[in-house]
């Protein structure tokens, strides 16, 4: 697949704290790409350079292998989708949407006609002579990416797009945009630091840590094998057992853990030697009850300290020997758990990985 956006090498600073750090990754044609990362860690400032609202201090950033760092942002084919819709008030949706092809002087019929074309794409058709402030904040996102997909760009850049939305309105939105960018061919750069926005939409997505790429890869990918633990945390619920390499063979690793000997799938590419200090991770929701769970698994007897509903499934406190674990069941499977029960549980040894 043709490469849409190439970043090598790109160092920024702001007097004396750098916000990015030596970044490089590279973004496929028509890939839904995510910037993930805790605030602070440059993801937004990355955003604004790609779109040109930034300059990086060094480095390369190409568009189809096109050097556009010396291009003003309205001549990248890269509108960005801001967080706070940035609407103009005092015009209606037509106009607000059609706003950018009447600075480029299109014909009046042209522009009537793309309009028309994405309002009907973003389901807004009927509403387009409403104000900004009659609209719901759902309807008032969807101008906004409506404002960016009629000038037809190459790239769309979204900086955190639902973040202003309540819960239910956020879901929605989520899969608006997935089916949007299902319909089209166009790459979009989508900044959050929602992990389940990213997990449920993105193709790949780059973990920022500190202004630097921590992890990169597809979402499933990273979520199931993290190549280190500031990824694995950050991209959801982790139960940590650090132990030591007892030995390796065939793929599996062994792990001295204060819980016994567990089995794991390592995710690093060197040869983890006996001795090694490594990290046990497993998701909560590849725990549960030893019966339930199966073999092979990492067995292990713990004592339930909570018991939380959160809907369709519960979160289980778990304290073995110490060690702090929880598992996320189905509703109908822990409705009968309760707090000073205790039982063997157990760890699935297929989804779980060794970090070093």
């Amino acid at each position: 697949m043709p490469c849409a956006i190439e970043v090598s090498s790109v160092t920024k600073r702001f007097g004396q704290v750098t916000a990015l750090d030596n970044v490089s990754f590279s973004v496929a044609a028509g890939e839904m790409f995510f910037l993930l990362g805790p605030s602070g860690c440059g993801k937004t400032t990355l955003l604004r350079i790609l779109a040109g609202l930034e300059k990086p201090d060094s480095g390369t950033i190409r568009f189809d292998g096109k050097d556009i760092l010396a291009l003003p942002p309205h001549q990248r084919g890269a509108p960005m989708v801001f967080q706070n819709y940035a609407l103009w008030p005092h015009l209606n949706v037509r106009e607000n949407i059609a706003f950018g092809l009447v600075e480029r002087r299109i014909s009046r019929s042209e522009i009537a006609a793309k309009v028309g074309e994405v309002l009907r794409l973003v389901e807004l058709d009927g509403l387009e002579n409403r104000m900004p402030g009659q609209l719901s904040g759902g309807q008032q996102q969807r101008v906004v990416l409506a404002r960016a997909l009629v000038l037809n760009p190459r790239i769309i850049l979204l900086d955190e797009p639902l973040s202003n939305l309540d819960a239910r309105l956020r879901v929605e939105m989520r899969d608006e945009i997935g089916k949007l960018h299902a319909r089209s061919d166009i790459t979009f750069v989508y900044v959050t630091h929602d992990q389940t926005e990213a997990l449920s939409l993105a193709d790949r997505m780059a973990v920022l840590s500190a202004g630097k790429v921590s992890a990169i890869g597809p979402a499933r990918e990273l979520y199931h094998r993290p190549p280190n633990l500031f990824s694995a945390e950050f991209l959801g619920e982790a139960n940590i057992l650090p132990g030591h390499v007892v030995m390796t063979e065939h793929g599996v690793v062994t792990v001295k853990t204060a819980l016994g000997e567990w089995e794991a799938h390592s995710t690093s590419e060197r040869m983890l030697l006996s001795g090694t200090a490594v990290t046990c991770l497993v998701r909560p929701e590849n725990v549960g009850l030893a019966d339930q769970i199966g073999r092979p698994a990492n067995h292990f007897d713990a004592e339930i300290k909570s018991v939380r509903m959160n809907g369709a499934t519960v979160t289980v406190v778990l304290d073995a020997n110490g060690v702090a674990l929880k598992a996320t069941l189905l509703n109908r499977v822990g409705s009968d758990l309760a707090p000073g029960s205790k039982a063997i549980w157990a760890a699935s040894f297929d989804d779980t990985v060794v970090i070093a």
